[in-house]
């Protein structure tokens, strides 16, 4: 008081400012992304980039400011998607991330999207085995003769 402060203020413009935080954290922002976009995606699509935003990337990002989350900071919580092995999960965390980031600039919250720093930097995701269609009828056959038709 003695410095012309009025604590009742100060106090006032404090929770203002991390009511205004709060709003701007990843996790916030990603929710309003993900009502923004995900009405036409499908049922399957929506649970999944869901699952990613909870589990993996909000337990670790959720409630940091986006405009201050580096790319050292997402590729640390990608590393944990990949320790556990789940190697196409955590490129999809990241292209969800890259996806929220994207909105935060569009809406003026943040100032780029670091998940762009981070391409190769994930180990590659396992690769799919294709197998050659079976095209004689008699392989299909356990006794090796061809089945009627």
């Amino acid at each position: 008081m003695a410095q012309g402060i009025v604590p009742g203020e100060v106090r006032k413009i404090e929770k203002l400012t991390r009511h205004i935080a709060a709003a701007e954290s990843f996790e916030a922002v990603a929710r309003e992304w993900f009502n923004q976009t995900m009405p036409e995606k499908s049922e399957s699509y929506r649970v999944r980039t869901s699952r990613i935003l909870e589990k993996d990337l909000f337990t670790v990002l959720g409630s940091r400011p986006i405009a201050s989350i580096t790319s050292h900071e997402l590729l640390a919580a990608l590393r944990r998607i990949e320790g556990r092995g789940a190697y196409d999960i955590a490129h999809r965390a990241k292209q969800t991330a890259g996806q929220v980031f994207r909105y935060a600039v569009a809406t003026g919250r943040a100032e780029r999207d670091p998940s762009g720093d981070l391409r190769g930097a994930l180990k590659p995701k396992r690769q799919k085995k294709h197998y050659a269609a079976i095209t004689d009828p008699a392989e299909c056959s356990k006794t090796g003769e061809a089945a009627p038709l």
